[in-house]
């Protein structure tokens, strides 16, 4: 029953990573060509989007939560059953954890993005005025 449970929090992780990357594909793309004017912005873009697969399915898959249906966390202390309860709440977990990581990843990105979309268009603005 642990690795059904270990395997449809994998499962479920990788689902809704896809689908936050796939409907945030678009305006990451969009700003890394801004900020990055060369073909290196389309490797950044593939790195976002693998750092969004690993952040999103670590957060969602918690190793160290799932371990307390394998071993009991104290001496004396009974092992955690699964049952359809316990079921429902690691799926909402895995949800939840999963949309968490990848929010703070797409933060960090965007913060760092707003601060080079600011000196990038300083420098256009700066290179502006000189030519007139």
């Amino acid at each position: 029953m642990f690795f059904t449970l270990l395997l449809a929090t994998f499962v479920i992780a990788a689902v809704v990573s896809a689908g936050v990357i796939k409907l945030f594909d678009k305006p990451v793309g969009k700003i890394l060509r801004r900020i990055i004017k060369d073909d290196i912005s389309s490797a950044w873009h593939r790195y976002i989007t693998f750092a969004g697969f690993v952040v999103g399915i670590s957060g969602g898959v918690r190793i160290y939560d799932l371990e307390r249906y394998i071993s009991a966390p104290h001496k004396g202390t009974e092992l955690l059953v699964l049952n359809a309860e316990r079921w429902t709440l690691e799926i909402y977990r895995t949800v939840i954890e999963t949309l968490q990581s990848i929010a703070w990843m797409y933060l960090l990105v965007f913060v760092f993005a707003l601060v080079a979309y600011v000196i990038v268009k300083g420098f256009e603005l700066k290179r502006g005025a000189s030519d007139k």
